[in-house]
């Protein structure tokens, strides 16, 4: 009998133990999925587009100066921003396949997609040193990039004409 109930015991708080967890946890499943995660090796744009948020996409590396600049913005803006904008950063340097789909001609270089997955088109591209990539047969808008670093209030400019409050 007493066998029994330390065995009871134990099921009881190991069981109590791991309800709490997971009231703890719960919410931060958006933290704990990759796509949220920070860096990445590999962009699947498709899987980030099917989020319905805005999306910043930085190539760089991390033995860059400006881009170890980036780096810290990105990582504040990530923590901050975290279930409301996917902040993502790739080493090209370490994960050179990484940009092929995408326009890059130096690094630092940011693109920014809105809450529809559609390339975010400003209000006043040259005021936010924004580039505009078009394809050559359809003209149809296919990115909106900015070469070199930003800063945070930059960023958080581009966001805020995205929606982002």
């Amino acid at each position: 009998p007493i066998l029994i109930m330390i065995v009871i015991t134990g099921i009881f708080i190991v069981k109590n133990n791991q309800e709490k967890a997971a009231i703890e946890n719960k919410g931060a499943g958006v933290a704990d999925h990759a796509d949220f995660a920070l860096e990445a090796t590999a962009i699947d744009l498709e899987q980030l587009k099917s989020h319905g948020l805005p999306i910043i996409i930085d190539f760089g590396a991390d033995s860059c100066i400006p881009c170890k600049k980036m780096a810290l913005v990105l990582k504040e803006l990530n923590k901050e921003l975290q279930g409301k904008v996917i902040v993502k950063f790739v080493d090209v340097w370490k994960n050179q396949g990484a940009a092929a789909n995408f326009p890059v001609e130096v690094i630092p270089t940011q693109f920014f997609f809105d809450k529809d997955g559609n390339p975010f088109v400003p209000k006043d591209p040259k005021a936010m040193q924004m580039r505009m990539y078009s394809t050559r047969d359809t003209n149809k808008h296919v990115y909106t990039a900015h070469q070199g670093g930003m800063t945070k209030d930059q960023i958080m400019a581009v966001l805020k004409e995205m929606g982002v409050k």
